[in-house]
């Protein structure tokens, strides 16, 4: 515990319970997660059909499309993607052998997403479904290639396991809030930017903390196996970083005051606060760029031209916009709009 945990003022009785009683609940749902092991959880989306609930496996039976053997990629702009190569086609028009045909051809859309991030993937407790403004993104893209009816089945994954799962053929995709960078190019695909979002952080009202800077000498909660633990370390040298498997994690630590603070995407952080009265994100200005894009597995590029395609479909048609509408301006504004497209890389 750091010396300025230490010299805190008591804790009034009535945020006291109210941040025992939630954390109670949260630290449940985080040991019945811990608890399961590394096997993911299957959602099937509602109204599929049974062949949803069967064990996830991307591996489609179709011959694997020819640009599953593209060469290594290079990487000096993480948001440079590949140019869709027309107009999106009709769902029972795909091209024959390629990696939307295959999975068609399979009858399901295997997609990686999280089930704890309020407002982009996070289990609605009323429902028991998982919803948000990423996941509606993959049923969306579900549907370009399944039709209406499309059988989309969620996998749930930890940030960690996003890049194995992939390559694992565990899932076709990743829509997971997931920043594109240079390393991440070196081991799977994105499509070009759906959702730029930056990297903040959140304290308790009254703390002091204002800041990166401000974080020295304080503890930090940010999830494995992501960009923010990584920029932590780097770039707030000074504070101790705090790793836990998910954002749900961090926000028992926070709440129980194991940590001082939860640093994330601000899109994430968003979520939280939203679930914690006493919990608020800093004025200061995004300290990194955080470009989410939907990950294939390497080599998918006729996937992720598919993808690019509908992206563009959606910004015309105006289901972008409505998406955001729904799940994320009520909490961070009117925002500045679907990301323009970077294309270019080569495939």
């Amino acid at each position: 515990m750091s010396p300025a945990m230490t010299s805190r003022r008591p804790m009034p009785r009535t945020r006291l319970r109210v941040l025992t009683s939630t954390a109670a609940i949260l630290l449940v749902t985080a040991l019945v997660t811990a608890c399961s092991g590394q096997v993911p959880t299957v959602v099937p989306d509602p109204g599929a059909s049974a062949s949803a609930s069967a064990p996830p496996s991307a591996s489609a039976s179709a011959s694997p499309s020819p640009s599953a053997s593209a060469a290594p990629v290079t990487c000096d702009n993480p948001t440079q993607s590949y140019a869709p190569t027309g107009p999106l086609p009709a769902a029972e028009a795909l091209p024959a052998g390629s990696t939307m045909a295959a999975i068609r051809a399979r009858g399901r859309l295997i997609v990686g997403v999280s089930a704890d991030t309020y407002l982009l993937g996070s289990r609605n407790p009323l429902t028991g479904q998982i919803e948000g403004f990423d996941i509606d993104l993959a049923r969306a893209i579900g549907q370009a290639i399944l039709g209406p009816q499309a059988n989309v089945q969620l996998v749930v994954l930890t940030a960690a396991d996003r890049i194995p799962a992939l390559q694992e053929d565990r899932v076709d995709i990743v829509v997971r809030n997931m920043t594109m960078n240079c390393d991440r190019w070196t081991q799977v695909a994105f499509s070009q930017v759906y959702y730029q979002a930056g990297q903040k952080v959140l304290v308790r009202r009254g703390s002091g903390l204002t800041d990166l800077a401000s974080l020295a000498g304080h503890t930090v909660c940010a999830p494995k196996g992501t960009s923010s633990l990584k920029n932590l370390e780097t770039m707030a040298p000074a504070a101790t970083p705090v790793p836990a498997d998910n954002h749900t994690g961090c926000l028992v630590l926070f709440q129980t005051g194991a940590v001082d603070a939860i640093t994330g995407d601000d899109t994430v952080l968003a979520g939280l606060a939203a679930q914690d009265p006493y919990a608020v994100v800093t004025d200061a200005p995004a300290f990194t760029q955080e470009p989410y894009g939907v990950a294939t597995k390497a080599g998918a590029v006729d996937l992720v031209q598919f993808i690019n395609a509908l992206l563009e479909q959606m910004r015309a048609d105006g289901r972008w916009a409505a998406m955001y509408a729904t799940w994320l301006a009520p909490t961070l504004g009117a925002g500045t709009g679907q990301p323009a497209p970077n294309y270019g890389r080569a495939p």
